[in-house]
């Protein structure tokens, strides 16, 4: 049993974590820059300590000051959340070299599938249905252009080392691919310093559903079910739900089964998510894996009735899962909205300020994941997401319901919120039927950017 973790974390996360180790009798370590000084996480942990100024390069970035700050309050552990450090393998190593337990994958695994084109590759030696594309690297656009014509046009452009949709672009012919090339590789090398790209074929209208993995050093992997993503601005998820409305049983059944030996086959521990693209005619394609626990694990906890936070500590801890595939039972339907504080009327544009007033939904299958209090100072530094509301049902039209509920009841006076948006797409016909795709906020919608 750990005696102590640290949370490299801030935010609903931190506080997420926090209470987990709780939940398990484990004194907990709050980091945190200055400007979060009277945040929740802070306030809630056994121990505190602050490793810097506000921006997250003085911070919550800066591996040094972490690993420092564990040693100095005796943590045998470090959660790194989602974000930040949490897929950073230099980060991995250096706990390791300090005698620091990561809660994670180790570091070779991290680095084999955080680099996109090699994970491709990895996928289609295992045998894992990928997007038609390129399988080694690419460097310049003239290779890049040769390679796009085999792949036939539209093709999507993609930075190795990307995420958040960063050095990605489409290509609709021979003609543009020179400039979007360029300009993908330009915003990979700024966001990422690697302009190794890759090259595959776009998926015109698909939908995102990727399935939730927890494996231990034992062996043992468990699929937990898949959650559709298909509601994105700008490529970030603004809903996420379980299970999809858009694939069937037998779907279902091959995209866990891929999922678990995609985690197999790169020898993976602890939580993953291992994402596909399914395109309209329900062909599924490996995308790409995520090493950490992602923003919207709470939608797989509603519906398989497990805590994948405390089994992430307990698999570096060196215990078995505390479940086998024959456990994982989905039942009913999950769905999460992701709070942000920012301006949809004004391009989204972020909304920090002071929380003057706040009310949070409740009831029976209502969660809500939040480091929000009255008082509270929204920073303007990092990521403008505030809460994360959830709510179970018995199927999907009552968890629609019982969301436009949750939504209507929440109140966050003093800054700009996403509250209204997002319940307008909860009353959209086309979400409701379950038809949203990826491109629904811009094609549906109209909201371009």
């Amino acid at each position: 049993m750990f005696n102590k973790i640290l949370i490299a974390n801030r935010g609903e996360i931190a506080v997420r974590i926090i209470r987990a180790c709780r939940n398990l009798g484990i004194r907990s370590v709050a980091v945190y820059s200055k400007e979060d000084a009277k945040s929740l996480h802070v306030q809630l942990a056994d121990q505190r300590i602050c490793i810097g100024e506000g921006p997250a390069r003085n911070s919550y970035l800066n591996m040094d000051r972490i690993i420092a700050a564990a040693e100095n309050m005796g943590a045998d552990a470090i959660h790194p959340g989602f974000g930040f450090l949490s897929e950073n393998s230099e980060f991995v190593r250096k706990c390791k070299e300090n005698g620091i337990t990561f809660i994670g994958p180790d570091a070779d695994v991290i680095d084999k599938m955080g680099n996109k084109s090699h994970a491709r590759k990895t996928m289609m030696d295992a045998g894992v249905p990928v997007v038609p594309g390129t399988k080694e690297p690419v460097y310049d656009a003239e290779t890049g252009k040769k390679l796009a014509e085999e792949i036939g046009y539209p093709v999507m452009i993609k930075a190795s080392s990307g995420g958040g949709g960063k050095g990605m672009r489409v290509a609709a012919n021979e003609d543009e691919f020179e400039f979007q090339f360029n300009m993908a590789q330009r915003e990979s090398a700024n966001a990422f310093g690697d302009d190794t790209m890759y090259i595959e074929r776009f998926v015109e209208n698909p939908r995102h559903v990727e399935i939730q993995i927890m494996a231990d050093s034992h062996g043992n992997v468990v699929a937990l079910g898949e959650r559709d993503c298909s509601v994105q601005r700008n490529h970030q998820k603004l809903i996420e739900e379980s299970p999809s409305p858009a694939i069937d049983e037998e779907t279902r059944r091959k995209m866990n089964e891929y999922a678990v030996l995609a985690a197999k086959t790169v020898g993976y521990t602890n939580a993953g998510t291992i994402e596909f693209i399914v395109d309209p005619k329900g062909n599924f394609y490996f995308m790409e894996m995520n090493t950490r626990i992602q923003v919207e694990h709470g939608v797989t906890e509603m519906v398989t009735g497990t805590d994948l936070i405390i089994e992430q500590i307990r698999v570096a801890m060196g215990e078995e899962l505390s479940f086998k595939q024959e456990d994982i039972r989905i039942k009913g339907h999950a769905i999460e909205c992701r709070i942000n504080a920012e301006i949809p009327e004004k391009n989204f544009m972020p909304s920090p300020g002071v929380v003057q007033h706040m009310h949070l939904p409740a009831g029976n299958g209502v969660r809500v994941d939040t480091a929000l209090y009255t008082g509270y100072k929204i920073p303007s530094e990092y990521d403008s997401m505030i809460a994360k509301v959830i709510v179970h049902a018995p199927d999907r039209e009552a968890a629609l319901q019982k969301m436009r509920s949750a939504l209507d009841e929440m109140v966050v006076m003093g800054v700009e919120t996403n509250l209204d948006f997002q319940y307008q797409i909860m009353k959209n016909q086309v979400f409701c039927d379950g038809k949203a795709d990826t491109g629904f906020i811009e094609n549906v919608l109209k909201i371009k950017g």
